[in-house]
């Protein structure tokens, strides 16, 4: 599958050519650096993200429902809706363009740290299971991967610049929780597998947990994080193709398809562009090392 195949592509040809999406200056100011169309699919894989966001908010009047948590109770609930629809439109087509892509990236930032934050009194009542700690890892893995776009576009040096490796380590967090809903939810799990994908909906199940844990483990630890953040962001692409699409199609009036589908790409544009940042950085770290070891024998 082209998306696929251009998800696990080797790290070591993420290398800088010709198009602007990497902050690099030797002074303090915020440039982009130039590279490649497939380095750069994660950060237009999240922006995309937002502006079907954002779309979606101005035409339902509504959030997405389950998952940015906004009671009805919430006064002005309606026009709040609808600035934040747009706000998440503004922000993803700021992304596009070199000059904004800061920008975008930090109200990115502000919109899924609130969305984030909604589910901490959720969780803190503890009457509803693990459900709420899965829905706060969902907008969690979002608001990570607006964070290290964020540090990507910010000027060489500074302290969020310094913080990009962190912030797509921090992800991994977010794969243990993916694991853990998984197993919480696996007896009615198996029903959202299609049933024609061989060798079973039960084994996907747990093949795709078990991903999950592995992924989690790779980019905590930094043990083969390049290919393991390359393997989960297939994992979520998947979901979206077998998973999110096929639901749209079948209903596509019911706002909760919408939702999960704007939701789920967000998530994979999220650990897209973790993943890119990962490669990045293997990348360049490589030469270093081999070039630290070529000066030892040298000089022996």
């Amino acid at each position: 599958m082209p998306i696929a195949q251009s998800v696990v592509m080797d790290c070591d040809h993420l290398q800088p050519d010709n198009e602007p999406f990497a902050p690099k200056s030797d002074k303090n100011q915020t440039t982009m650096q130039t590279r490649s169309l497939a380095s750069n699919l994660g950060i237009y894989a999240f922006a995309a993200a937002a502006i079907l966001l954002g779309l979606v908010g101005l035409v339902s009047g509504d959030f997405a429902t389950e998952w940015q948590r906004v009671g009805p109770s919430v006064p002005f609930r309606e026009p709040l809706a609808y600035l934040t629809a747009l706000i998440e439109l503004t922000a993803g087509l700021a992304l596009l363009w070199p000059r904004t892509a800061r920008a975008g990236a930090l109200t990115l930032t502000i919109v899924y740290s609130i969305f984030t934050l909604l589910w901490v009194p959720k969780i803190l009542q503890g009457h509803s299971g693990f459900d709420p700690t899965g829905n706060f890892f969902e907008e969690f893995s979002i608001l990570a991967g607006a964070a290290v776009l964020l540090a990507r576009f910010s000027p060489v040096g500074s302290n969020l610049s310094r913080r990009e490796s962190l912030f797509a380590r921090l992800s991994g967090l977010s794969a243990i929780s993916f694991g853990i809903v998984h197993i919480v939810d696996m007896p009615g799990l198996a029903a959202w597998v299609p049933a024609w994908i061989p060798p079973s909906q039960i084994f996907w199940c747990y093949a795709t947990t078990i991903g999950f844990f592995l992924a989690a483990a790779a980019i905590l630890s930094g043990i083969m994080a390049p290919l393991a953040s390359r393997l989960l962001t297939v994992e979520i692409v998947s979901f979206e193709l077998f998973v999110w699409i096929p639901k749209l199609l079948a209903a596509p009036h019911d706002h909760f398809n919408w939702s999960g589908n704007a939701i789920c790409i967000a998530i994979a544009g999220a650990v897209w562009a973790v993943s890119d940042s990962i490669c990045r950085y293997a990348t360049e770290r490589t030469p270093a090392h081999t070039n630290s070891a070529s000066q030892v024998s040298t000089s022996a």
